[in-house]
């Protein structure tokens, strides 16, 4: 939609623009009508949600709004419309206002609207959000003395009796807490309370309770990226890294799970009254699932695990003799599926980041692992959907999986593999390797 109304409104301007020059003249008047015409259609579109109203739309109406009192202001005194005509100036005019379209629909263009992947389940979802304070903990980024802050967001099935599982998300290394927004309304839907955390510091932004802004730490990206390419770190010193970053992730983690078990005792909120203490899963994607795992590991109350395009790091161990990581070959008790785009599924077996990850059959009691043939890293969230541009830049190219039937199928596997393993719903079982669509 973004697009389309962008080119048509750089069409429109350059065909005026041209229609001055030929005749001469400002053609105000019919310039001004043209503003509020505009104005109107913009406004009837959003009522008839053919425009969902959103952040993406909010510069452009602003524009509208101001062309449209411009336009009835100069209606009204009834400016002459071929008064102190000048060429020069209407190509300025039309160079200013090309300008101002770019900037006032680079949002719908960058996060264009799109269709939500489908829900199926019998619920609505409600959600809510918490600042929750770790007093156990000082906040290692930054020198302020005060306590760890975590933020969450819950989805959860509105209106619904008794209690339901309760599933805690961990997001990518920069990542944000609504990166799996569908997959979190697609579990909600269907009986589930779903949990996602923002680490601070860690995801891109995150936003506190009191509107406090916090950005991802620039030493941290830094560490991130640089142990993204080769020779900046030793395995040992990335060894090291793993360990830094999990300690990070999985405290706030163990810290939400165990805030939530006691907000389930004592707290009225109609959310914490929704949710089974006895029946716990984690995931997450990328950090956050290599994350998961390592509190599916450590927790006795987890039941379940599912590992979205992440290298298990918590089975993993440095070889002085050999200078290179490998599995520890430790038995792993919790069911988990994994979940690989080919970024992941082509280093198994030749990266020993990932070599814990390529045993998995041999030390787990039991592991389902899938491949999404043609997917990206970033096609297992919803940004491809959210904002292709970004998703493309970010992953190196556009995927050659469908963006919607990566995700909803991938959907469909967690929401079947946590109703056998929490519920008890059946047997899970998935083809192995989902192809290009």
């Amino acid at each position: 939609m973004g697009t389309i109304l962008f080119f048509i409104a750089l069409i429109f301007e350059i065909a005026f623009t041209v229609y001055c020059i030929v005749t001469k003249q400002n053609h105000l008047k019919f310039r001004n009508w043209v503003r509020i015409v505009a104005f109107a259609a913009f406004v009837i579109l959003v009522f008839s949600s053919v425009i969902v109203w959103s952040f993406r739309w909010v510069l452009l109406a602003a524009l509208l709004v101001i062309l449209a009192v411009i336009g009835t202001a100069s209606l009204i005194r009834n400016k002459a419309s071929n008064r102190d005509y000048k060429t020069s100036r209407i190509v300025v005019k039309a160079v200013m206002m090309t300008l101002l379209l770019i900037l006032v629909f680079v949002p719908a263009l960058v996060f264009p609207q799109h269709k939500l992947p489908k829900v199926t389940g019998q619920y609505e979802v409600a959600t809510a959000t918490y600042t929750y304070i770790d007093k156990n903990r000082i906040e290692e980024f930054a020198d302020t003395g005060k306590n760890r802050f975590v933020n969450v967001q819950y989805w959860y099935p509105e209106n619904a009796d008794g209690t339901h599982p309760l599933l805690v998300f961990s997001h990518g290394a920069s990542g944000i807490k609504t990166s799996n927004d569908s997959t979190f309304r697609e579990l909600a839907s269907h009986g589930y309370v779903v949990c996602s955390i923002d680490h601070p510091y860690h995801s891109f932004y995150t936003v506190s309770d009191d509107g406090s802004f916090t950005l991802i730490n620039s030493d941290y990206k830094m560490e991130v990226d640089n142990a993204n390419k080769e020779g900046i770190y030793t395995r040992e010193q990335f060894y090291g890294l793993i360990q830094k970053w999990m300690k990070l992730r999985t405290d706030d983690m163990n810290f939400v799970i165990d805030t939530i078990i006691e907000k389930s005792r004592n707290d009225t909120a109609p959310v914490y009254q929704h949710i089974s203490k006895d029946k716990i899963g984690v995931f997450g994607h990328s950090m956050g699932g290599a994350a998961s795992v390592w509190i599916g590991r450590d927790r006795k109350d987890v039941s379940a695990v599912v590992n979205i395009d992440a290298p298990f790091f918590s089975e993993l161990a440095y070889n002085n003799e050999t200078g290179n990581l490998a599995a520890s070959g430790k038995a792993y008790m919790t069911p988990i599926l994994n979940i690989y785009s080919d970024d992941v599924w082509k280093q198994l077996g030749s990266n020993s980041t990932y070599a814990a990850n390529y045993t998995a059959d041999k030390n787990f009691m039991e592991a389902y692992t899938v491949h999404f043939q043609g997917a990206k890293h970033l096609s297992l969230t919803d940004l491809p959907l959210f904002s292709p541009l970004l998703a493309n830049m970010l992953q190196g190219g556009k995927a050659a999986i469908d963006s919607y039937y990566c995700i909803e199928t991938e959907n469909e596997l967690i929401l079947k593999f946590f109703d056998y393993t929490l519920k008890g719903t059946g047997r899970f079982t998935a083809e192995g390797t989902y192809g290009s669509r």
